[in-house]
């Protein structure tokens, strides 16, 4: 059984590329659970995401450096695992193509629910990470990648992920890094922060995690990403969103470089990176 929750409204940013980008689908009849937390949502965020996380360099990337981490967990085939902000399934379809049979994901937006359910991923339930309906020590490996910068109280937020994990239990985190790196997208995704290393595995620690393996990713792209958030802030540049200057070909060289980033930045550890991870267990 597939079952998956989400927690975030994402990916405003892609409204442009859905329309570039040339993206097929399954779907398959699935069960949503709904409850009754409150959500605000962007449908066509949500549509624009659907139609391109198969095919989108940031997803893909992405993808492929959470498979290696998780193959390095060496967890069986039935382990249980919750995916905590699955947005419209780029990480659930990452976990069915691993073979994973038993996977949970919680989201608030009953629209990333929808479109969770007609790519076939799973039982879709609604919730929050801050207060979720999960029984506790359930979970082998918790995934909460971009997730905490969202909520108010990520010391709650990472508690309760803590709370739902087994002993000996792992939790895969990204989040954004720098805060000089604040720009449009941060605003049009509603972060509330960006991290560094040090504060997150501060923060980590305190709610009775013990981190490993962390590095900075998206390094390459730091100083361009930088620059062009400064000439969209100088220029005060009116566009909806920073995907609005993606193009097909765009997409094909970005996927290469960030392709070479996720398997070069575990190995060299580098000083900066647009985003962070951890990987933490619960001992």
């Amino acid at each position: 059984m597939l079952v998956s929750v989400s927690m975030e409204l994402r990916c405003s940013h892609l409204r442009f590329l859905a329309k570039t980008l040339d993206v097929t689908g399954r779907v398959i009849n699935v069960l949503v659970i709904s409850a009754r937390y409150p959500f605000s949502m962007d449908s066509t965020a949500y549509t624009a995401e659907a139609a391109i996380e198969p095919d989108h360099w940031w997803f893909v990337g992405r993808r492929l450096l959470f498979a290696d981490l998780i193959k390095g967990f060496d967890l069986p085939l039935g382990a249980e695992i919750l995916d905590v902000g699955t947005g419209t399934g780029t990480n659930l379809r990452l976990l069915r193509d691993l073979g994973f049979a038993h996977t949970t994901g919680v989201d608030r937006s009953p629209e990333a629910i929808r479109f969770c359910a007609d790519k076939g991923l799973g039982i879709v339930r609604r919730g929050d990470i801050c207060q979720l309906e999960l029984p506790d020590r359930r979970f082998d490996l918790v995934l909460a990648t971009d997730i905490i910068e969202h909520v108010d109280d990520d010391l709650a937020a990472l508690r309760e992920l803590r709370r739902v994990m087994r002993p000996g239990g792992y939790l895969l985190l990204t989040v954004p890094a720098f805060r000089l790196l604040w720009g449009l997208q941060d605003e049009v995704s509603h972060h509330k922060r960006r991290y560094t290393l040090r504060k997150l595995l501060k923060t980590l620690r305190i709610a009775e995690l013990s981190p490993g393996e962390h590095f900075y990713f998206n390094y390459l792209l730091f100083l361009p990403i930088l620059v062009a958030r400064r000439l969209m802030r100088i220029l005060k540049l009116r566009i909806v969103s920073e995907g609005e200057v993606n193009t097909e070909w765009l997409n094909r060289m970005l996927m290469s470089v960030f392709r070479f980033d996720v398997k070069t930045a575990p190995l060299l550890r580098p000083p900066i990176g647009v985003s962070a991870l951890v990987v933490a267990m619960r001992t």
